[in-house]
């Protein structure tokens, strides 16, 4: 029985996960290496009875795990430093790279959608004053001199404002990066 279900999950995932590490591995063959140690992984933990809970997210982080593996046994290009809790710089790279990177496969079409209603609703739960801020400078592109004559307030509150509203929404995307990475 594992073994057909390994297989429905190797059809369901097999594409999007590919994409998801050509999109990281110069050489096909690689890429390709990567996707079947991937899979093995996922048919191993299903063969001892510890079933994967969430499928998808496990399956990119093993394979994100597998990248930085193969790029450290091959010194390919060199991720980001990354020294622990306290550095978001390797997510938000991770994220930025998802946003605004030249892939356009149906994976990242469907995180940046992701991604895009994880920032609405996190807007969405500011307190009025914070939201303002953080539109007025991030989408609007004004100073914070400005938006602290708009709103009335001392240019320090403007900046506090809209600090917090960036700390804000940092948080909520780490936590969706975790998601999705199952980490």
């Amino acid at each position: 029985m594992p073994q057909k279900i390994a297989g429905d999950i190797f059809t369901a995932y097999r594409g999007r996960i590919a994409q998801f590490i050509r999109a990281r591995v110069r050489l096909l063959e690689d890429a390709e290496d990567i996707l079947q140690e991937v899979f093995y992984e996922y048919s191993r933990m299903e063969s001892i009875a510890r079933p994967v809970r969430r499928t998808a997210a496990w399956l990119y982080r093993v394979a994100r795990n597998k990248i930085i593996n193969h790029r450290n046994k091959k010194k390919e290009t060199p991720l980001p430093e990354y020294y622990g809790e306290d550095d978001d710089a390797f997510v938000f790279a991770d994220i930025a790279d998802t946003l605004f990177g030249e892939a356009i496969t149906p994976e990242t079409e469907n995180l940046r959608e992701l991604i895009a209603r994880e920032i609405e609703a996190a807007l969405a739960d500011l307190p009025e004053e914070q939201r303002a801020a953080f539109e007025f400078s991030e989408f609007q592109g004004m100073a914070v001199k400005d938006i602290a004559e708009k709103t009335g307030v001392p240019v320090n509150t403007a900046l506090s404002r809209k600090h917090y509203a960036v700390k804000y929404l940092r948080g909520r995307l780490k936590e969706l990066y975790a998601d999705v990475m199952g980490e």
